[in-house]
């Protein structure tokens, strides 16, 4: 027999071993039902600290990194814009510079194209000019043709050819004092190249420059002997004389052909033939002179335009050249700029996608601890009792108890 004192009454009772043996069973029971049950609240609370803490280190350490990233990714944001402002006041700027030239170029082209048209009307006044005078002395030698058919009827043969060339040479030298006072006219005495002219007539500007040459042929019936030539059998030896003279004209004073209307009507350009080559008859002499010279006269100024304006042809070359050069290097640094664009926006890219990566890991360790606590909400007593046979006797034991 077993003595149990009631801790409330203090009462004494006395119980067999059966009886004892059932109270400590249930005394145990309750402890072990109580303390478990402490347990599940203890590992519950713990399960949910666990949990909280995890979600905050992961918040924080994400917010870390996502914050750093936005950081970065302001920063490149910031360089860029600083970038393009800076390539965009420096085109501005070009763009400006090379507006103002060529702003100044187009005035200057202007300019220039009034000039030439100015220069054009100037030329027409004075090719008009030079055929009223030239209309003028042709009618002054009208008279002066008649006199030279007489002189011709009049002459023999011989004296034909020997006052042909001291008619024009007589004729210059009266004209030399007023019309050709620096001005050249000579036989041809020179025969190193194996044939020569008649005359030479060389012509020079206020800076002793020559601006005018022409080499003269006097032929007449007498020099083709008993056979008669024609004109044009002279022209290639003629043409040969003024090329290795270095003239630029070439003159046939010619006595033959009478007959020809061609030859008789005045000065003959057969510059189709032979280049810069004319046919005249006697009485013609001082005139082509005076057209060949006062044209070549009056081209003096106009080479002188010639020269300046192919001056400013260049310059506007050069101009263009340098435009072009511009517009080069400005699409090169466009190129490049272009080129460091993209690979910041790759930098950018890549942030991205590491950031990205991040969030997936982030996201995947977040599917890992709401496993983790389904699997600690899912854990049951059945399931923690399962090949436990002791454990579920006991609890099968307060179940029992329970329904009791």
């Amino acid at each position: 027999m077993q003595e149990i004192k009631c801790p409330k009454c203090g009462e004494v009772f006395q119980v067999d071993e059966s009886g004892y043996s059932a109270i400590v069973k249930q005394v145990r029971d309750r402890e072990f039902t109580k303390e478990l049950s402490e347990r599940e609240e203890r590992f519950e609370a713990e399960k949910e600290n666990a949990v909280q803490l995890a979600r905050l280190e992961a918040e924080r350490i994400f917010n870390e990194k996502l914050t750093a990233k936005e950081n970065e990714i302001s920063e490149y944001k910031s360089r860029l814009s600083s970038f393009d402002k800076d390539k965009e006041l420096e085109i501005s700027r070009l763009l400006a510079q090379k507006n103002s030239e060529l702003a100044e170029k187009d005035n200057c082209i202007n300019k220039l194209s009034g000039e030439k048209a100015l220069t054009e009307k100037e030329c027409l006044l004075k090719e008009q000019t030079l055929k009223e005078q030239y209309e003028t002395q042709l009618r002054f030698k009208e008279e002066e043709i008649e006199r030279y058919k007489d002189f011709k009827s009049r002459l023999s043969t011989k004296m034909i050819g020997e006052s042909l060339e001291q008619h024009c040479e007589l004729s210059f030298n009266q004209l030399r004092p007023t019309a050709f006072q620096g001005a050249y006219f000579e036989k041809d005495n020179d025969a190193a190249t194996g044939s020569k002219g008649d005359y030479i007539f060389r012509d020079f500007d206020e800076l002793g420059n020559e601006f005018i040459s022409i080499m003269f042929e006097m032929k007449n019936e007498a020099d083709s002997g008993s056979k008669k030539k024609k004109n044009e059998d002279f022209f290639k030896e003629l043409d040969k004389d003024r090329r290795e003279k270095k003239c630029e004209y070439a003159v046939l004073v010619s006595m033959l052909e009478p007959e020809n209307e061609l030859y008789n009507s005045g000065i003959v350009d057969v510059s189709h033939r032979y280049e810069k080559m004319y046919v005249i008859r006697p009485q013609f002499f001082i005139p082509i002179i005076t057209l060949l010279r006062n044209a070549a006269s009056n081209s003096i100024e106009y080479r002188k335009e010639l020269a300046l304006v192919k001056a400013q042809n260049i310059d506007v070359s050069n101009f263009e050249a340098e435009m072009n050069e511009f517009k080069e290097k400005f699409f090169k640094n466009v190129k490049d700029a272009s080129a460091r664009f993209d690979e910041a926006i790759s930098g950018i890219d890549k942030a991205i996608k590491n950031l990205q990566n991040i969030r997936d890991a982030l996201v995947l360790s977040e599917k890992h601890l709401n496993s983790a606590n389904n699997k600690v909400e899912d854990l049951t007593i059945k399931k923690l009792t399962k090949n436990n046979p002791t454990m579920q006797a006991k609890f099968d034991a307060l179940k029992i108890e329970k329904k009791k």
